[in-house]
């Protein structure tokens, strides 16, 4: 028996790097999984397929533009249509701008709000009363070390981060009488396609000798974080934002 069986997992951003590890890994526990991303239909089908064959029992699939204002409802709603419950909320969507400060349009700065941290917003409010109506269940942001510290060229989306950070701590204080856990992720340089696209390799070998361990994460580290804050060890864990960074803010 795995330790999600009878469980529901909406993952956002699933097609690909963290959060189809995500995907895969609470597939692996017996979650039911639902995959939301912006992507293609072939990327998503070859990541539903991938769950299921990781011993989800159903997996469904949708594409979704966060970006929409009414996107993270019709998200959920479709997403709770399809498995009759939603137990886990893992809001990890997420895009990233790069500029010197000075140089952002409006439309980045509102694309990059609107994804990272508008739909987990609006998401986590439509999930809620699903949560409640059912005695509880858990959400969890992915957010980011650099919600904590900060970037060059990353002012917009560093701002994302800390706000999601602080939403966690939010929303934890409100909910968690109501059986909902709420905790964040916080993943420092990871090996995924959007974060080595467009740097060098001067840079990232410099980026990599930032961290203490001497390299990036995997997106089966984080997907571990995720899968420990879901279970029935991290039942006292509460409006925490785990730092997984290799130990690169520590210094």
């Amino acid at each position: 028996m795995g330790q999600l069986d009878g469980k529901a997992a909406l993952i956002t951003g699933a097609s690909r790097g963290i959060g189809r590890a995500v995907a895969l890994r609470l597939a692996a526990g017996g979650a039911a999984i639902y995959l939301a991303a912006d992507g293609t239909a072939a990327e998503l089908e070859e990541a539903a397929a991938a769950c299921r064959k990781a011993g989800a029992p159903d997996v469904a699939w949708g594409l979704h533009d966060l970006a929409r204002p009414d996107a993270p409802e019709a998200m959920v709603a479709a997403a709770h249509q399809h498995m009759g419950r939603i137990d886990i909320l893992v809001n990890n969507a997420g895009i990233r701008v790069r500029k010197p400060f000075g140089g952002f349009s409006h439309e980045e700065f509102e694309r990059v709000v609107a994804i990272n941290l508008r739909a987990p917003f609006f998401a986590s409010q439509a999930v809620v009363p699903i949560m409640r109506a059912q005695g509880g269940g858990h959400v969890i942001h992915m957010a980011s070390q650099l919600g904590l510290v900060a970037s060059r060229y990353g002012s917009v989306y560093n701002v994302t981060k800390g706000g999601l950070i602080q939403l966690t701590r939010s929303m934890a204080l409100e909910l968690s009488k109501d059986g909902i856990s709420v905790n964040a992720v916080c993943p420092g340089p990871v090996s995924t396609e959007g974060f080595l696209a467009g740097r060098n390799p001067g840079e990232l070998e410099q980026r990599a000798r930032d961290v203490p361990l001497g390299r990036f994460g995997t997106v089966e580290e984080v997907a571990g974080v995720v899968a420990f804050l879901v279970s029935k060890d991290a039942g006292y864990v509460v409006g925490h934002a785990l730092v997984m960074d290799g130990g690169y803010i520590v210094h």
